[in-house]
């Protein structure tokens, strides 16, 4: 990374740091909402209210992003294959359910509403894998629009975003103590790494590690969902040819590698000690820098048309998950 890099992220890292601090000692007289939740909050009403500043931009995008990258890796430390067994064939099959059902319905109700081909199929794959990431990797795959991949990235952020700040306190009241049900919902629902994060931080710490191992498996299955789309639309010949890329993210390779070696190898307690608690931290920061970057002014901007679709697909998506969960009996 580069000093002017560096430089530029400085202002907006400190300010979500500060968030953090200030949400950690919060939380020692209000354990009952957590940091996590009050990170998010304080970070929403100062975002809103007060830093809208341009240069806080690219410290609270690297806070958000590159330390969730971060958090998830050092989970393969805490966790194990046989943690992992845990998800039971019924949570494989729920995850590839719930994806062939997103996938479907985002891009037929996507259609229906009278979006092009290739925008339904980038919103199908953002709900269905892992957002905006998902987005960035189908789009060059069907020689998507940029304009088009941009709205699309901002619709689903935008759902996300409610999905994240409704879901725990609905899991909660559906599933109640049943810890793998809650996991299942949040990590076989919302769209990106870090909302799977900050709505499982909204119930507790053992939720963020099962609802990632949900979330794991999808981002794994990325892969086939760019193949599947790319075979689809046969993109022309004018198509960029992309440089070779890890068919899924360096983080989740990393996250299993670990896994793998917590699985069979007995590490010292202070692995699993200093991982947990880098974790927790990497993941208030970012939760702090994902209130701060949440602004309300872009619910308004987008238009009714793009408001439809991202409920619609929504409601979908928790409907299909409560009754699989159900069905499924994945508990």
């Amino acid at each position: 990374m580069s000093g002017k890099r560096v430089i530029d992220i400085i202002p907006g890292f400190a300010l979500s740091f500060i968030v953090a601090i200030v949400a950690k000692l919060l939380a020692i007289f209000l354990p009952s909402l957590g940091a996590a939740t009050i990170a998010i909050l304080v970070g929403i009403i100062l975002g809103n209210i007060f830093f809208k500043q341009e240069v806080l931009n690219k410290g609270t995008k690297f806070s958000e992003s590159k330390l969730l990258e971060y958090s998830v890796v050092l989970l393969g430390f805490t966790v194990t294959f046989q943690t992992i067994s845990k998800m039971g064939i019924n949570g494989l099959i729920f995850v590839l359910l719930m994806m062939t059902i997103v996938i479907f319905s985002a891009y037929n109700i996507g259609r229906k509403l009278g979006f092009n081909e290739k925008m339904s199929l980038m919103f199908a794959g953002g709900n269905a894998v892992c957002g905006s990431s998902a987005i960035g990797a189908i789009a060059p795959a069907i020689d998507a629009d940029d304009e088009e991949k941009g709205q699309i990235i901002t619709l689903v952020n935008l759902l996300g975003t409610v999905m994240m700040l409704t879901l725990p306190f609905l899991g909660t009241l559906i599933f109640g103590d049943n810890l793998l049900s809650k996991s299942a919902l949040l990590g076989g629902s919302l769209q990106s790494v870090g909302q799977v994060v900050a709505g499982a931080s909204l119930i507790n710490s053992d939720t963020v590690k099962f609802a990632m191992l949900f979330k794991i498996t999808r981002i794994i299955l990325l892969v086939v969902v760019v193949f599947a789309f790319e075979k689809k639309v046969k993109p022309t010949s004018k198509a960029k040819k992309n440089k070779f890329k890890l068919p899924i993210p360096w983080y989740v390779l990393l996250f299993l590698v670990l896994c793998l070696i917590n699985s069979f190898v007995d590490l010292p307690i202070l692995f699993n000690n200093t991982a947990h608690f880098l974790s927790g931290w990497f993941e208030t920061i970012a939760l702090a820098a994902i209130g701060l970057r949440l602004d309300f002014r872009k619910f308004i901007k987008e238009g009714p048309k793009f408001l439809i679709y991202g409920l619609s697909v929504g409601t979908v998506q928790t409907v299909s998950a409560i009754l699989l969960i159900v069905l499924l009996n994945v508990k």
